[in-house]
């Protein structure tokens, strides 16, 4: 009786910790599938009277959404394969070569974590400028091709790998890069996996940069379109089709993260176990 009292306890606290994230996510749903006069009652339903997937393709009437959907798959994917190929590697070269400099070239990299984004906006602006790249989808993907959080976190997980293993690949005649790809890599999945999700969604949630950096309608991203989407929202009438806009944004993310949670859970948990 203890036990399923204290299991009773805490599956209902660990419901309560759900809510406030969730509830937001909820609130998005029941209203996008809400018509505009459900919308202005008062005090609000928490279920929608008659629900509509009417909104759903308002969006796509209202702006180029489905456009801008393709621009930030294929942003969010190029720079996430980038930063993962990268990291790797860099991460590789430092755990397993030495050479002088290392430790400083490093922490260098490291150290450039803690500078705020908008220190970095301007520099980056007149160098993707000055090469011409400017409005076009190389200049968004360019300063996202490497990232410094992942080259840091491969390269501890690699640092963990015996260099045992990799010294009896190189005396049966192995290069570097073939270790790297057939007996490194495949140790570090749930470590690639859990950088791709961290990746993935800071690149297809990011605004500041690419709105900074173009120009023209056509090379904008989801999360610009939901800017389109937000003039809307002055009047009650469009709050479900910019609810909407913003669940199909949410989904590709949200989408990710449920297929890789299992791996992603594995890379947390042996974050704190040490062979």
């Amino acid at each position: 009786m203890r036990r399923r009292a204290v299991r009773l306890a805490a599956g209902v606290a660990i419901a309560l910790a759900m809510l406030p994230p969730l509830f937001p996510l909820y609130w998005m749903v029941i209203s996008s599938l809400k018509g505009p006069e459900e919308l202005q009652r008062v005090p609000p339903t928490w279920f929608p009277a008659d629900p509509s997937l009417g909104a759903f393709g308002e969006v796509f009437e209202a702006v180029p959404f489905a456009g801008a959907f393709l621009n930030s798959l294929l942003i969010a994917g190029v720079s996430t394969l980038s930063v993962l190929v990268t990291s790797v590697m860099a991460g590789y070269v430092f755990a397993k070569y030495r050479f002088r400099g290392r430790e400083v070239l490093f922490w260098g990299v490291v150290a450039t974590m803690f500078l705020p984004p908008v220190v970095t906006l301007v520099p980056l602006y007149w160098l993707v400028s000055s090469m011409g790249l400017a409005d076009s989808y190389l200049g968004v993907m360019l300063p996202w091709l490497a990232n410094a959080f992942g080259i840091f976190l491969m390269r501890q997980f690699i640092a963990d790998i015996p260099d045992e293993l990799i010294d009896a690949a190189r005396i049966d005649g192995a290069g570097e890069l073939r270790i790297l790809w057939r007996v490194v890599t495949p140790l570090l999945m749930p470590a690639v996996v859990s950088l791709a999700i961290f990746a993935f969604v800071f690149y297809w949630n990011n605004f500041i940069w690419p709105l900074s950096i173009l120009q023209d309608d056509s090379k904008f991203p989801v999360v610009l379109a939901l800017t389109q989407l937000l003039s809307y929202s002055t009047s009650v009438q469009y709050q479900n089709v910019v609810m909407a806009g913003a669940l199909i944004a949410a989904v590709p993310t949200i989408l990710v993260f449920l297929l890789a949670q299992r791996v992603f859970v594995q890379s947390v948990s042996r974050t704190g176990v040490k062979g």
